[in-house]
């Protein structure tokens, strides 16, 4: 059953893994699209 707990150990892994990329992932288009818009870039004066 050594096997059977590795294989846990890396399935469990990369679930969390993809866990926290899904998160960062949420932040970063909530920033995106409801923050940025608030504060637009300033156009350079001519």
């Amino acid at each position: 059953m050594l096997a059977a707990e590795i294989w846990h150990w890396w399935l469990g892994l990369i679930l969390v893994v993809a866990s926290v990329l899904a998160v960062i992932q949420v932040v970063v288009g909530y920033l995106r699209k409801v923050v940025a818009p608030q504060y637009p870039k300033r156009r350079p004066r001519s």
